[in-house]
């Protein structure tokens, strides 16, 4: 390949490194696009799942979370939505999760019923979460976790599938918003999607349900 024709793939296409780098960090407010594109037969293809959404008792806690989500951890929403992050509403998926938001081949987040309220699993890159920053499985730093949430029990943990992947499973919205908050985090939240959202093309832009995504990019500012 010729010199100056490289090709650029995900938000590299958008972001230099230093960019990203420093909005994982918290140093910087990115400027997002004013406008989103948007297909209507996809907004209407969805609206009844998203209605039934509406119906169930957790509806409000939902709308909630997926705005601070929105919000603070997907870098430029509005200029990479659906291409390479999306939203689905009630997927059909195994799980029965209420909703999920996914960025290339991989799932980012998602909430599910817990009773009347809400519980959450957050995928992140193992090594930002044991006490050495290895990829020992035996070295999650339990304690840093339960320091995260409003009290221990609300916290616990899976392994999925990847070497370099954690799963966090956090109940409660009190909970669910405090790891939101946590600089440390909201910062490994932030760098395991910029890396999926680099990996290119988001192959869940079918299922991208334009009324959630409404709320979590409303108020949105950079």
């Amino acid at each position: 390949m010729m010199a100056g024709m490289v090709s650029l793939t995900g938000l590299r296409r958008f972001l230099d490194l230093q960019q990203q780098r420093e909005w994982m960090q918290g140093q910087t407010i990115l400027s997002d696009a004013d406008e989103r594109s948007e297909s209507l037969e996809l907004r209407f293809k969805y609206v009844t799942r998203f209605e039934k959404l509406l119906r169930r008792p957790q509806a409000q806690q939902v709308l909630d979370i997926i705005r601070d989500y929105g919000h603070h951890c997907i870098p430029i929403p509005r200029r990479t939505e659906r291409y390479y992050w999306s939203v689905s509403c009630l997927p059909s998926t195994p799980g029965k999760a209420l909703v999920r938001v996914n960025a290339s081949w991989m799932e980012l987040f998602s909430l599910y019923a817990d009773g009347e309220g809400i519980r959450a699993l957050f995928l992140v890159h193992l090594s930002d979460f044991t006490t050495d920053h290895s990829l020992d499985r035996g070295r999650v730093d339990e304690a840093f976790l339960e320091r995260c949430v409003t009290t221990p029990e609300d916290v616990s943990y899976v392994f999925p599938r990847g070497e370099d992947i954690f799963g966090i499973k956090v109940r409660g919205v009190s909970s669910i918003s405090k790891v939101l908050g946590a600089p440390r985090t909201l910062r490994a939240i932030r760098a395991f999607n910029l890396t999926h959202m680099n990996r290119g093309r988001n192959a869940y832009q079918a299922s991208h349900c334009y009324s959630l995504a409404d709320h979590m990019l409303s108020g949105h500012v950079g």
